[in-house]
């Protein structure tokens, strides 16, 4: 018997473009930072993502690190965050010594619970960071009133957020800054790499100085001043040519990528969506202003028991369906830097430490099944998962919410 085709959990779509550019871009023999792809990559988000400045940096890491720094963040100083999300939303905090303060998500979108913000506010909150899960938005409208109300800045952790939109709006265009990846594992990229989306047109001068280490360089060579020095604090956050050579070509088939994801998203859905309705698992919601990219597929298991049961009935199959991420509220890191909010209603009993509930529940309940656009397996991804799940209703085990348990 012939062993099953491996299955991997992503794999990045390459084509014939990206190995023109990236021979393109030796043949000029600029390799460094901010060369003739870059700016291309640039001129590309400021005119598809309607954003007046974009400036692209070697992670998105590089990007939330730079908007803390551009939200002038000190010791003490406090920023609202779902614990729901990648470490690189609290270190960029944490790196200016200021404290990530954890709240819940909703169940519905795993997003930001826009409810809890306001009780999580202090006399030192700063910020609120809204991270737009799965490709699919905040409720950046309740947010920015909120932001707006209590005079704090907003930004957006849209690292998995390109080619998707809130009423119309890209993500990451819609705060005071915005923040993208292009990691190997997101739906557009380069590698590495990453951009920072900025509105303010003050703060977009600072940013092109934090990103080249300090100083006024890019100014210099615009010919506006004629030399440059240090003059503020910085870091090295610009990518090579190279990379942006490539992303530039994955910018160019974004919506022809998207397009195939979206219809892989699309049949799992519609596959699945008899289990949804059958109360055996959750699947993602999209409200109807927001437009995703299909970054994720993910389905929700009645317990961690059930989870794991399927990821390693598909492991055994050869397919690699991975859970997502361990709350940062009850990481070493996160009770260490950060802290919990009191929950709406929730007296002192969410202090340091303390639970979030529908966080606690989906990161040992999730599980995101292989999705990238040259997917050819897909059917028989649903196939296996399928069979798993029809075994569920002959046990008698049922989604049940975080919030009733």
């Amino acid at each position: 018997m012939s062993k099953p085709t491996n299955i991997p959990f992503h794999s990045p779509s390459i084509s014939d473009k990206e190995r023109d550019y990236l021979l393109e871009c030796l043949a000029t023999r600029k390799l460094s930072g901010d060369g003739g792809f870059t700016k291309r990559c640039h001129d590309w988000l400021k005119a598809n993502l309607e954003t007046p400045h974009a400036l692209l940096t070697h992670s998105c890491t590089a990007a939330l690190e730079m908007a803390a720094l551009l939200a002038d963040l000190k010791p003490g100083d406090e920023v609202i965050m779902p614990s729901y999300t990648f470490v690189s939303t609290a270190n960029a905090v944490a790196l200016r010594q200021a404290v990530p303060v954890f709240i819940d998500v909703r169940e519905d979108t795993l997003n930001i619970d826009e409810t809890e913000i306001e009780a999580a506010i202090t006399p030192k909150t700063k910020a609120i960071c809204a991270v737009h899960y799965a490709g699919v938005a905040a409720e950046m409208d309740t947010i920015l009133k909120i932001a707006r109300k209590h005079n704090l800045l907003v930004i957006e952790d849209a690292a998995q957020g390109l080619m998707a939109s809130y009423k119309g709006r890209a993500l990451g265009t819609i705060g005071d800054f915005g923040a993208i990846s292009f990691h190997e594992t997101k739906n557009i990229v380069s590698g590495e790499g990453g951009a920072l989306l900025i509105q303010d047109d003050k703060l977009a001068l600072r940013a092109e100085i934090i990103r080249e280490k300090g100083t006024n360089r890019s100014q210099f060579f615009r010919g506006q001043i004629d030399k440059y020095t240090w003059v503020d604090i910085g870091s090295s956050y610009l990518p090579s040519d190279l990379l942006s050579a490539l992303l530039l070509a994955q910018l160019e088939r974004a919506r022809e990528i998207t397009d195939k994801r979206l219809a892989i998203w699309d049949h799992y859905r519609k596959g699945l969506q008899e289990f949804a309705d059958a109360k055996l698992i959750r699947l993602q919601t999209i409200p109807t202003e927001c437009r995703h990219n299909a970054h994720i597929f993910y389905l929700l298991l009645p317990d961690l028991e059930t989870r794991s049961a399927l990821i390693e009935g598909l492991k055994a199959e050869g397919i690699q369906a991975p859970f997502h991420y361990v709350p940062l509220h009850s990481s070493p890191g996160g009770k260490k830097f950060g802290r919990v909010s009191p929950r709406v209603g929730a007296g002192s009993n969410s202090s340091v430490g303390g639970s979030l509930p529908v966080t606690d529940a989906v990161s040992d309940r999730l599980v995101r099944l292989p999705l990238f656009a040259e997917l050819e397996h897909s059917e028989r991804v649903l196939d296996i998962a399928k069979r798993f799940l029809k075994t569920l209703s002959t046990k008698g085990v049922n989604y049940r919410s975080p919030l009733d348990t």
